[in-house]
């Protein structure tokens, strides 16, 4: 119980630290758009040193390379508040969160936060209308758009993988961007929203191949049903993968 207490405690060290350690550089990054790709790389070191100073370490799989200098929509299952860290970790192409406004008022994180993602309330119907407008700029600057579909972690772990919603597939669609489903393994277990939960270890990541959107429309609720549920069957199907691996060893 005592490592738990003091481990959650150090989480939110490593949360703000290097944020106060390259306060500067941040800053200046964050004044121009175009300079968005340096936050980027800074938002990767971040990233990396939460993940080892947890004592996390990952391992990813690629059915596919990623070209760099191209936009795409990235999609993760969601269970964990080492998701963001990891997608950062696993991910050289520069792109934008699209994550929920509450996330802006954790301290320190959240003045980057508020300022380089696209927030999006779920309640508003005008807000989820806004992000569309804010992606298709991003895209347009050739970064990628990230989103975990399942629109929040569910509030029972029991739960594998929760209903999709429509954004992700919906802008990939209308910007004919190839989608990249990926599934995070263990985040649950190394890092779940339950406080007295989790430990140091590996954390799997498995990088599919690419989903493409060229020649559908968002006018064809099919199309959108049809990449959405494609989408989720590949992650789907990883999950239980990795768990039967789990089981066996």
């Amino acid at each position: 119980m005592i490592f738990w207490v003091l481990w959650r405690i150090w989480f939110y060290v490593l949360l703000g630290a290097p944020i106060l350690i390259m306060l500067p550089f941040l800053v200046v990054s964050i004044l121009k758009e175009k300079w968005y790709p340096y936050f980027f790389i800074m938002a990767r070191i971040w990233a990396k040193v939460i993940l080892f100073g947890m004592g996390f370490y990952y391992k990813v799989e690629r059915e596919q390379e990623i070209e760099p200098h191209k936009s795409y929509m990235f999609v993760a299952n969601h269970t964990s508040m080492a998701d963001i860290m990891l997608m950062l970790a696993v991910t050289r192409n520069p792109f934008v969160f699209v994550g929920k406004k509450e996330l802006s008022k954790i301290p320190l994180f959240g003045f980057f936060y508020k300022r380089t993602c696209i927030l999006v309330d779920r309640k508003s119907s005008k807000s989820r209308m806004e992000v569309f407008n804010r992606a298709q700029k991003r895209l347009n600057q050739g970064l990628s758009i990230c989103i975990f579909p399942e629109g929040g972690v569910p509030d029972d772990e029991s739960v594998l993988l929760d209903e999709f919603k429509d954004g992700a597939f919906r802008l990939a669609i209308e910007h004919e961007i190839p989608i990249i489903p990926i599934t995070f393994a263990d985040n649950k277990a190394r890092f779940s929203y339950t406080f007295m939960s989790g430990s140091p270890g590996i954390m799997r990541v498995k990088i599919h191949s690419f989903v493409e959107t060229k020649g559908k429309t968002i006018e064809n609720k099919k199309d959108i049903r049809e990449v959405k549920e494609k989408v989720k069957e590949i992650i789907y199907n990883q999950l239980l993968v990795f768990q039967s691996k789990k089981k066996s060893a």
